[in-house]
């Protein structure tokens, strides 16, 4: 198959979509695919250029990853970079492309490539994508609609609620500690765990800085778990402890940072109840493909489901190549199999 593994974007997680998309696409050059890593802002060269062969040398035409830095991106300074200062999220040639190939493989996270923004242009355009559509995708994106959402479903998922930028003058919270966080941000970029009232402004300043709506919620002292989901079916349980801090930007990819145990060594009691409720999340979303639930749980083994990431990430660290691992499945098998999990969906 020709497939364009599509990354980068606009998002604070573009560098680890870069990573993502070039492992997946390693991948799946190894099952004899031809496989282009394309950066959807940038796109593939400034001017009309013939792209009737593009994939012929996939790997000589595919954006060229560096390891992933330890600060997030500076998201003005790649917007003004670009040379063509189109106003559009689709850099040059990027449509074309992708209507190219037989299938896009949605290595994007976070912003508009999580959001259901890029999937419904796709639909438009008549291109087959990986991942959910883009109803369930904008839903989840959300974390305070996730929640109500999960509410409805009897998802057991901590108690906030969401504020926006403009309504910040008078603002009071009396519930500490707390977390803040960006309402559609992902890995954990912006977030900041709050011990009192007068740290309060300052999280709220570190979370505004990504977008202009945040959430404020309980914070849950615990162990921190991720479920995977496939076709509506739970995957192994998943512990993320890292060795210092809480599970941030650094402690999520940088090597070493986290201790991650698969299967997760807790009860079988606490086992299967994560597997359900991610399973209900799942469904209550209105998931169809595949997706990743994080936890927190408690030490009264009180659990409660945090969010869910649409597009997982594919980076030598993440959890769900490590949880499809348990069962069997390489990281190999894994993309070959979301590729035929999404195509059902045409």
């Amino acid at each position: 198959m020709d497939i364009v593994v599509l990354a980068g974007g606009l998002s604070s997680e573009r560098d680890v979509s870069f990573k993502s998309g070039s492992m997946v696409a390693e991948a799946l050059r190894a099952r004899g695919h031809r496989a282009l890593v394309l950066d959807v802002f940038m796109g593939y060269s400034d001017a009309e250029c013939d792209i009737t062969d593009i994939f012929e040398d996939s790997i000589n035409n595919s954006v060229k990853v560096e390891t992933i830095p330890s600060e997030a991106p500076d998201i003005n300074a790649i917007i003004k970079s670009r040379a063509d200062q189109s106003p559009s999220f689709f850099g040059p040639n990027v449509i074309k492309i992708c209507q190219k190939a037989d299938i896009v493989f949605m290595a994007l996270h976070g912003g508009d490539g999580e959001s259901g923004k890029v999937q419904a242009a796709f639909d438009l355009y008549g291109i087959k994508y990986t991942g959910n559509d883009y109803i369930s995708s904008a839903i989840a994106m959300d974390k305070q609609m996730t929640k109500e959402f999960f509410n409805r479903a009897g998802v057991p998922t901590p108690v906030g609620t969401s504020l926006k930028k403009a309504y910040r003058k008078g603002f009071k919270f009396d519930k500490f500690p707390c977390i803040v966080k960006p309402n559609c941000g992902g890995s954990s970029i912006g977030v900041t765990i709050v011990e009192k009232s007068e740290d309060l402004d300052a999280a709220l300043d570190a979370a505004f800085e990504w977008e202009d709506e945040v959430v404020i919620e309980q914070f849950i002292k615990g162990r921190e778990f991720s479920d995977g989901v496939m076709e509506g079916k739970a995957l192994p349980v998943i512990e993320i402890a890292p060795k210092q801090g809480f599970y941030d930007y650094k402690n999520k990819y940088a090597a070493g940072s986290a201790v991650e145990t698969c299967p997760a060594d807790i009860s079988e009691k606490a086992t299967q109840a994560m597997k359900k409720y991610a399973e209900m999340a799942f469904k209550a979303l209105g998931l169809t493909t595949y997706a990743r639930m994080d936890f927190m749980m408690d030490e009264d083994e009180n659990i409660y489901c945090l969010e869910a990431n649409t597009l997982p990430g594919m980076t030598p660290t993440s959890l769900l190549p490590q949880e499809a691992k348990v069962i069997g499945m390489d990281f190999e098998d894994l993309c070959e199999h979301l590729i035929k999990v999404s195509l059902k969906k045409y």
